[in-house]
C-alpha cells in the first residue's frame, strides 16, 4: 500500500455499532465489566481508550512500525523514553537539538544520574568515541533544531546495534511523509505530534513508535503508570489531520524550496540553513534518507544584527511571531530568546546558534505571498 492511501486509511475502521466512517471520539473515563476481569479490551481510560487506540495503530502503520504509543506532549513521549533507563546509564545525543529536550535532559534526568554527552552528531563515527559499557541509548535529531543538521541514521544504527544501544529518533521535523527511521535500523521514532501530524495548531501531543514488542511493553507500562496521556478529542483531532499529511507535506516542500532559494538570493541575508541546498553539510545524506527537505528553514541576516533580525521578527504580517511548526500556516521564530531560551547562552553560540537566527516554519499559502512578506519585513 502506498503511503498516501496508508495516510487516509490507517487506524479507520467503521464504528461496529453505527457504521461511521471516522473514529468515534469515546469521551469516557471507564468502561462497565461483565465481571471483574472480563471486558471488551477497555478498563481505564487512562490505560485504554478506542479513539487513542485507532491512532496508535495508525501511527504504527504510517511509520512502518509494529506498535505505536501516544502522549499528551512530544515531552511527555520523550519523558518516557528516558524512563526506560536507569542512575548511571549514558545518553549520546546532539549538540543542536530542541531546547525542551534539552531542558528536560539537563534539569530533569541528570538529577537522577543519568549522564548526556551532547556532540556533533555530522559524523556517526565520531560517536565511537562516546560509546562505552554505560551507554544505553543514542538520541537523534534531524534535521536538527533549528539548524538543519543531518545526521545519517542508518550509519549511527549500525554501530549502535552490536553494542546493544537503543537509537531513538526524533522525527517530528520530517515528518513520517519524508522519513522513516525504523526502516533505517532506529528502535524508536518520537514524534512531537503538534507540529505535522496534527498540522493545524490545534492540540498538543507526543507520539512513540517502534517494530519490537517487548520494548512496546516497557513503553506502554511506563505511559500507564506515569499517565500523561492524551483525551480522545486530541486523539480524534490527530486522526483527522493525519489523512491530509501528504497533501500538506508537498506543499510545505514546494513552498520551502522557493522561500529557501528566494533567501539565499536576498541582498540582505547571510547563511540561510536548509538541507535542500547542495553544499548543506551532508546533504547527500539527507538526499538517500529523506524524500524531500521539508519547509523548516533558519537564516541569518548578512549584518548579523541582533536588533535588525528582532525588527524583521516582529514586522511580518503573514508569517506570525510564535513558537511551534508544522501547521498550515506560516510561523516566524526567534530560538534564542523562545524554544532555545533554555539552552544557556555561551552553549547556543558554542553550536551555532547565534542571537539572530530566525527560523522559519514555511506554511502552505501562496508562496508569492510568503515572499512579499518576508521582503517587506527585511526590506
Amino acid at each position: 500500500m502506498k503511503l498516501a492511501t496508508k495516510l487516509i486509511h490507517a487506524g479507520a475502521e467503521p464504528d461496529p455499532s453505527t457504521g461511521a466512517i471516522m473514529t468515534p471520539i469515546y469521551q469516557t473515563s471507564t468502561y462497565v465489566q461483565e465481571a471483574p476481569g472480563v471486558n471488551k479490551g477497555f478498563e481505564y481510560a487512562r490505560s485504554q481508550n478506542p479513539t487513542r487506540k485507532a491512532l496508535e495503530e495508525a501511527l504504527a502503520v504510517i511509520e512502518n512500525g509494529n506498535y505505536g504509543l501516544a502522549f499528551s506532549s512530544g515531552v511527555a513521549a520523550t519523558d518516557a523514553v528516558i524512563k526506560l533507563l536507569a542512575p548511571g546509564d549514558e545518553v549520546i545525543c546532539g549538540n543542536d537539538m530542541y531546547g525542551g529536550t534539552y531542558r528536560l535532559f539537563t534539569k530533569v534526568f541528570e538529577r537522577f544520574g543519568i549522564k548526556f554527552h551532547y556532540v556533533d552528531m555530522h559524523d556517526a563515527s565520531g560517536l565511537q568515541a562516546y560509546m562505552n559499557e554505560k551507554t544505553k541509548l543514542i538520541w537523534i535529531e534531524t534535521p536538527t533544531n533549528p539548524l538543519m543538521n543531518i545526521c545519517d541514521i542508518a550509519a549511527v544504527t549500525a554501530l549502535a546495534k552490536p553494542k546493544g544501544i537503543l537509537v531513538c529518533v526524533d522525527n517530528t521535523f520530517a515528518s513520517p511523509y519524508l522519513q522513516n527511521p525504523l526502516d533505517l535500523g532506529a528502535d524508536i521514532v518520537m514524534h512531537s505530534v503538534t507540529k505535522y501530524l496534527g498540522g493545524h495548531s490545534d492540540v498538543i501531543q507526543g507520539a512513540l513508535i517502534m517494530k519490537d514488542a517487548d520494548l512496546r511493553e516497557k513503553l506502554y507500562f511506563i505511559q500507564k503508570s506515569c499517565g500523561a496521556v492524551p483525551g480522545p478529542m486530541d486523539c480524534f483531532l490527530v486522526l483527522r489531520g493525519i489523512k491530509t499529511l501528504h497533501v500538506r507535506m508537498r506543499q510545505h516542500c514546494e513552498n520551502g524550496r522557493h522561500i529557501a532559494h528566494w533567501l539565499r538570493n536576498h541582498p540582505k541575508v547571510g547563511k540561510v540553513y536548509w538541507p535542500g541546498f547542495e553544499d548543506h553539510p551532508n546533504h547527500a545524506i539527507a538526499k538517500k534518507q529523506m524524500r524531500d527537505f521539508g519547509g523548516m528553514i533558519s537564516f541569518v541576516l548578512k549584518n548579523d544584527s541582533v536588533e535588525e533580525a528582532r525588527r524583521v521578527l516582529s514586522s511580518t504580517k503573514i508569517f506570525s511571531l510564535a513558537e511551534s511548526l508544522g501547521g498550515v500556516e506560516s510561523l516566524i521564530n526567534h530560538p534564542a530568546s523562545m524554544t532555545h531560551a533554555s539552552i544557556p547562552r555561551e552553549e547556543r553560540i558554542k553550536n551555532g546558534l547565534s542571537d539572530s537566527l530566525i527560523r522559519l516554519s514555511v506554511g502552505i499559502e501562496d508562496v508569492e505571498d510568503l515572499e512579499a512578506d518576508l521582503a517587506a519585513a527585511i526590506g
